[in-house]
């Protein structure tokens, strides 16, 4: 019998483990963040006042307008924040950009 992604994941080491799923997370695609707030994508369409094929669209893009992704966020509820990282220095949030 074959094995499963699942099966080969769970016999690397812990630290792995971690690393993979970290990294998970910072490949969320619009898609998996519209799913994780428990939304279709004809629930977001109703609210964005566009329709549902609109939506399939923009989740395939990989290159957009801050603006579109900050209504396309805010459509479900969240807020887009912007934020730059220097080595050695402090975060600096950028405000008033892309909407």
């Amino acid at each position: 019998m074959a094995k499963t992604l699942e099966d080969m994941l769970f016999e690397l080491p812990s630290e792995r483990q971690a690393g993979i799923a970290a990294r998970t997370l910072e490949l969320a695609t619009l898609g998996d963040l519209r799913q994780a707030a428990e939304l279709t994508q004809c629930d977001l369409a109703a609210t964005l006042n566009v329709g549902q094929e609109a939506i399939s669209h923009l989740e395939k893009r990989n290159d957009m307008l801050l603006s579109t992704l900050r209504h396309y966020v805010e459509g479900m509820g969240g807020q887009l924040d912007l934020v730059v990282r220097f080595p050695g220095r402090p975060p600096v949030s950028l405000k008033h950009f892309g909407g």
